[in-house]
């Protein structure tokens, strides 16, 4: 499991440390595909909430999931995309990239989930 906060952490390391997990428990996922929704999750916890973002990168019983927890309550906004560096491009990038994506409210902020299902051999 890859458990990391803010205070002990970047979005590079968050890569970093995901990429080295799924190395060893993810040969029958995609990778980039993962460690490119981690960075694009960390990256707006970090950019459009203020406080902390948490973390997670855990194998369940049937699924990789990735969750980044932070203390907004404000749920992510897809809008249009903008190709001249106005940004827009990551949330609908992490919806296609990751087998689910949902936002769950939490008290003192939300949980953003991502999820890839285990290959039957897998599970």
């Amino acid at each position: 499991m890859v458990l990391m906060e803010s205070s002990h952490g970047s979005t590079a390391e968050a890569r970093r440390a995901t990429a080295d997990f799924l190395s060893v428990v993810g040969g029958w996922v995609d990778v980039d595909a993962v460690v490119l929704v981690v960075s694009e999750l960390v990256t707006n916890a970090a950019r459009h909430t203020a406080g902390w973002w948490r973390l997670r990168v855990r194998v369940s019983r049937d699924h990789l999931v990735v969750d980044v927890e932070d203390a907004s309550p404000v749920k992510p906004q897809t809008r249009r995309g903008d190709l001249r560096g106005g940004g827009g491009l990551g949330l609908p990038m992490v919806q296609r990239l990751a087998g689910s994506f949902e936002v769950v409210q939490r008290s003192g902020g939300k949980t953003v989930r991502a999820r890839w299902a285990l290959s039957p051999a897998m599970a």
